[in-house]
């Protein structure tokens, strides 16, 4: 049997392609195979630095999940901000991390599989000499590319990324495909990279509550005042809907839609009694208008968390698209999630075969 390789790096092509996710159901399907993994995240981007320790939000949520104790953690060698470019650029750091790169992971003990979480793209972390093609090279680590499916012009990055990474480049899941397009994927363009020497080890259709935001990330984002149901800001939001049309216009709209927020004035009172009507998992009040007493008590009867913001509308909308498209997984809901995609798409058994592992003689 040839040499297990000793490191994995889930990388991706574009920030947001469901890295962490990919990390959490990959983990799970590799214990259930009796691998012992260790797990880490060179380039951070999520850092708190209580008492002078580096700690990466991702790592802590991840470990902690897969409830791996320290000898399994590999360090976060920096967190990439403005300041740590501005302090490249101006040569007050002058630390080579791929010798340390190299230096704090030969310590973590050799068991089967290192799993990494690698940078947002092909290029990120170059200035620090800890891009993805650079981790793969120093760590002679094997890599898994996820790219969230846009469209088949998602096969350009890919087709780029084989010629970055080479043979080091063991397999691709594409993520979020659309239901409708699921069919064109696996019959045009899995087959076209397959013949390109770039294994599809996952088609992962798109999931809906992997998209959606928690209230509470919401509240975290728009800096929102909680007017009403604090206890509820695990709720999920899938969707969102501006209330900002006629009462009967809105009735139809909103119920067209599945666990929405609905963001309208504070002084549009006959929308807010409509959404909270239909399926609205918090409403968003604009324009720091208290709503009537008769909405909030509502609200209460039907645990519907409702936010107020000094924000316009059009700004509220922006924040929370922007906060739809960095989703992260931290939710028992959506771990579930990922693990049941994963386990029921994801080619576990080739990727081990790419690896040098022989799937069989693994304790299931």
């Amino acid at each position: 049997m040839p040499t297990p390789a000793k490191y994995l790096l889930v990388g991706s092509v574009e920030a947001y392609s469901g890295k962490s996710a990919t990390v959490l159901g990959l983990s799970h399907q590799l214990k259930q195979k009796g691998l012992d993994i260790a797990y880490g995240k060179p380039l951070g981007n999520f850092i708190k630095i209580p008492a002078g320790t580096v700690i990466e939000e991702d790592v802590q949520f991840i470990t902690h999940n897969l409830n791996l104790p320290d000898s399994r953690i590999a360090p976060t060698l920096l967190s990439l901000d403005e300041t740590t470019v501005q302090k490249r650029l101006q040569g007050e750091d002058t630390t080579n991390y791929q010798q340390l790169l190299v230096q704090k992971y030969s310590q973590i003990p050799k068991n089967n599989l290192v799993l990494l979480e690698g940078p947002a793209n092909l290029s990120e972390g170059n200035l620090f000499g800890l891009s993805l093609p650079e981790l793969g090279s120093q760590l002679d680590a094997s890599v898994l590319l996820v790219s969230r499916y846009q469209s088949l012009t998602s096969i350009e990055s890919l087709l780029f990324a084989k010629q970055q990474l080479g043979t080091r480049l063991i397999g691709v899941i594409i993520n979020e495909v659309p239901q409708e397009k699921l069919e064109l994927v696996n019959t045009l363009l899995r087959p076209f990279l397959e013949k390109q020497d770039i294994p599809i080890l996952a088609t992962l259709p798109k999931s809906n509550i992997l998209r959606s935001v928690s209230v509470g990330e919401l509240v975290k984002q728009l800096n929102a005042e909680v007017l009403c149901r604090s206890d509820r800001l695990d709720l999920l939001v899938e969707s969102l809907a501006i209330g900002a049309m006629n009462v009967n216009s809105a009735v139809k709209y909103f119920r067209k839609r599945q666990n929405m927020a609905v963001v309208t004035g504070g002084d549009r009172v006959e929308i807010q009694q409509a959404a909270l009507e239909t399926s609205t998992q918090c409403l968003i009040l604009t324009g720091q208008l208290p709503p009537p007493a008769f909405i909030l008590n509502r609200a209460e009867e039907l645990e519907i968390p409702i936010l107020s913001v000094d924000l316009d509308t059009l700004t509220t909308v922006e924040i929370i698209d922007r906060t739809f498209g960095q989703v992260r997984v931290h939710e028992p809901i959506k771990i579930e999630c990922v693990r049941q995609l994963m386990s029921e798409h994801f080619d576990i058994d080739r990727l081990l075969s790419q690896m040098g592992f022989n799937p069989g003689v693994l304790v299931s």
